[in-house]
């Protein structure tokens, strides 16, 4: 038993750190100006709401997800009190 952790180990802990350099990749990457322009442009009141409150990088994290989301062809439905985990008063 003890054999076959230590041959399975390395190799897992080297799968473990590719997955981990894939993952934190996007994070490392800076928003450009352009990305920021087109982001206020094109900003719903879910994704303003997303900036006001977290700040830029996840804004921008949202933003992208929903442009993958649109481009990718499925349908996005517009954000509202619902969906952005608000209630209309």
């Amino acid at each position: 038993m003890v054999a076959l952790i230590v041959i399975l180990f390395p190799p897992l802990v080297i799968a473990f750190l590719l997955v981990m350099e894939r993952v934190e990749e996007p994070l490392r990457r800076p928003t450009s100006q352009r990305q920021v322009e087109e982001f206020l442009a094109t900003a719903t009141p879910g994704d303003v709401d997303e900036l006001a409150h977290s700040g830029i990088r996840r804004a921008m994290d949202r933003w992208r997800r929903r442009r993958t989301r649109t481009s990718a062809g499925r349908t996005v439905p517009a954000p509202d009190a619902v969906t952005s985990g608000r209630h209309a008063d």
